[in-house]
Formats: structure tokens, C-alpha cells, sequence
């Protein structure tokens, strides 16, 4: 009798150990950019008011609004190249999960509007021409201003 009680006791430390272990599981589900901020995994995207632009971390498209329509690409509009990425605020959504982050648009704009600035951040690496990281380079949405991979939504 004791044995027995000795193993169903022994079975629900199991499970209770096995359902823990799936309910802290970390989502991390993409790698944030260089000029990302620094303490967030479990984000999916950015907001940056001073170009009224998502970034989504998880395919590594800006999100951005041309005639009237949400564009998908790469890399920032050609009005945008030399937007300053690593300088510039980025708000962290930590509140949306979803696949259209721009359906809170009207919210956002206002909310953070142009010239935002939130507490400081640091950025995830340094910026390119600074510092010794040899992860730096061209920022995603800084350069030649072409191919911007356009796909609609």
C-alpha cells in the first residue's frame, strides 16, 4: 500500500514537473536587429514614430503605409534611406499579437507621435563606423535605397 502511494505521488510530481516546464517556455521568435533595443525577446514588432514605420522582427520587413495601401519590404522607402535607425525611438509593442500591427495605427500615431522619445534606450549592437562589433554593417533600410522588396498586403 505504501509503494503504491509512494508511486501516484511520484506520478504527480512528474506531470506537474512536465506541465511547468511547458508553460515557461521562452518565445523568442525572431533575431532583433543591431539598432533593435536592448531587453526584449518575446516581441514581435517595433513601432518608429518619426517615420510612421513597423519593423517585424519576425521576417525582417518595415512595415509601412504607401498611397493608401501597407507595404511589406526589406528595407525602408527610398524618402527614408538615411533615417537614422540606431539614433532614433523605437517603441517596443509588447502588447499586440498579431500579424497587422498597423490596424492600431490611428492609436500609435497619436499616441507616439512624431519626435516620440520614451525612456532611453540602448541598441542591441553598435552602430556601423562605431565601436568594435564585428556583428555591425549596413543596417537594414540604410544604404542604396533600392530593391525595397516590395510586396503588397
Amino acid at each position: 500500500m505504501k509503494s503504491s502511494k509512494r508511486l501516484i505521488f511520484g506520478m504527480l510530481l512528474l506531470i506537474s514537473a512536465i506541465s511547468q516546464a511547458q508553460v515557461n517556455v521562452n518565445v523568442n521568435i525572431g533575431n532583433p536587429p543591431a539598432w533593435g533595443p536592448v531587453g526584449y525577446t518575446d516581441v514581435r514588432y517595433y513601432y518608429i514614430p518619426d517615420i510612421e514605420t513597423y519593423y517585424d522582427i519576425q521576417t525582417s520587413d518595415y512595415i509601412y503605409i504607401s498611397k493608401g495601401k501597407w507595404i511589406h519590404g526589406r528595407t525602408l522607402p527610398v524618402a527614408y534611406r538615411n533615417y537614422d535607425l540606431y539614433g532614433g525611438y523605437k517603441v517596443v509593442l509588447t502588447d499586440y499579437r498579431g500579424n497587422a500591427p498597423y490596424a492600431n495605427f490611428k492609436a500609435h500615431k497619436i499616441k507616439y507621435a512624431k519626435g516620440y522619445k520614451g525612456k532611453p534606450q540602448k541598441t542591441i549592437g553598435a552602430k556601423p563606423g562605431k565601436g568594435n562589433n564585428k556583428a555591425q554593417g549596413k543596417a537594414k533600410g540604410h544604404g542604396e535605397g533600392k530593391g525595397h522588396g516590395k510586396k503588397g498586403k
